[in-house]
């Protein structure tokens, strides 16, 4: 059979690399002696069983679109990027500042990226993972040289306050990442994602969409508001985690002795921990924030990254997991040869 005139003209697809990370967090911080004066709870129970000592907290009137833009001008600001090369804007989100236009639009318009297409990921905690993997597969069929991946969120905005049980978890912030072709890396090497709608109730909100409205006759029950089963959250974490972590090493070919670097979902310490035991690595080998930020969800792993990119907790060369899930249930990870 004679090859296709399309075939013939088949580009091989390329190596993707993150060529530049920034993040962002709320100047306010929300401590646990702070909740303590809200609601029933001490520092010491969630110090002992989240890991977190304070979270930061959006101001009024700044929205998800602000941190996830001030978050990208500084990844753009190291990657040596215009707003103006930015072809496609990904934005992973579950707090978005309108349904529609997606936040990603809102960014486009804060940063002035006028040659970009832009959408919004909804996959909750793994939503930047998901992010960086459809970056990928852009850039390495050549429909587009330059991604902006960002995630963000402003949990604050949908958290029960009167929840002792869940307020305590969460806090607002923005990462991102610049993704480019980089001839002379390996990069972004394997990504794995994976969900199971059959978990969805374990942690979600129930209101808000089309299938249950906020009305007058329900707004007493918060229902556009998080809900979470903790013990079953926790269970799932770990096991979809290391699932996860599994698959991408063995599709890159790699042992987890080869890894300088892992950066968890900052969600709770005891499932890191957990993973940490399961991996057979020692705790120093994660990089965790959590302590500092709590959860963030779709933010989280991108914070992170940043951070760690930053203090120097890797270089060029050196191989990286980001592992991740969240509500949905979705889970993801993501080996990296910096």
């Amino acid at each position: 059979m004679k090859n296709s005139p399309r075939s013939k003209v088949r580009k091989p697809s390329r190596a993707v690399s993150i060529v530049g990370t920034g993040s962002y967090v709320p100047e306010k911080v929300l401590t646990n002696a702070e909740l303590e004066k809200m609601v029933d709870t001490t520092d010491e129970w969630i110090v002992s069983r989240t890991g977190i000592k304070e979270r930061r907290i959006a101001a009024e009137g700044e929205f998800t679109s602000h941190m996830a833009t001030k978050a990208a001008q500084r990844a753009m600001e190291q990657a040596g990027v215009t707003a103006e090369e930015i072809q496609l804007i990904v934005v992973a989100t579950v707090t978005p500042d309108t349904f529609f236009p997606s936040t990603a639009c809102h960014v486009q318009r804060q940063l002035g990226a006028k040659n970009a297409a832009c959408f919004d990921i909804s996959a909750a905690c793994s939503g930047f993972l998901y992010g960086i993997e459809v970056a990928q597969q852009f850039i390495s069929n050549h429909t587009y040289e330059t991604i902006l991946v960002i995630g963000a969120d402003r949990l604050s905005s949908i958290v029960n306050w009167n929840d002792r049980n869940t307020c305590v978890l969460f806090g607002d912030g923005a990462g991102a990442a610049i993704l480019r072709y980089r001839a002379e890396s390996h990069g972004v090497i394997n990504t794995f994602m994976g969900s199971d709608g059959n978990y969805g109730d374990i942690l979600h909100m129930p209101g808000g969409g089309c299938a249950v409205p906020i009305t007058a006759e329900n707004v007493d029950q918060r229902l556009n508001t998080l809900h979470m089963n903790g013990r079953e959250t926790f269970k799932q974490a770990v096991i979809s985690m290391m699932a996860a972590a599994n698959t991408a090493l063995d599709r890159a070919g790699l042992k987890v002795e080869d890894l300088t670097c892992v950066i968890p979902h900052q969600a709770n310490l005891r499932i890191i921990e957990a993973l940490a035991d399961r991996m057979d690595l020692p705790l120093e080998r994660f990089h965790m924030n959590l302590d500092k930020y709590g959860n963030t969800s779709a933010a989280a792993v991108a914070i992170a990254l940043d951070e760690a990119n930053r203090l120097g907790r890797f270089k060029v060369g050196d191989y990286i997991l980001m592992v991740v899930f969240g509500g949905g249930l979705t889970y993801a990870s993501s080996v990296v040869q910096w």
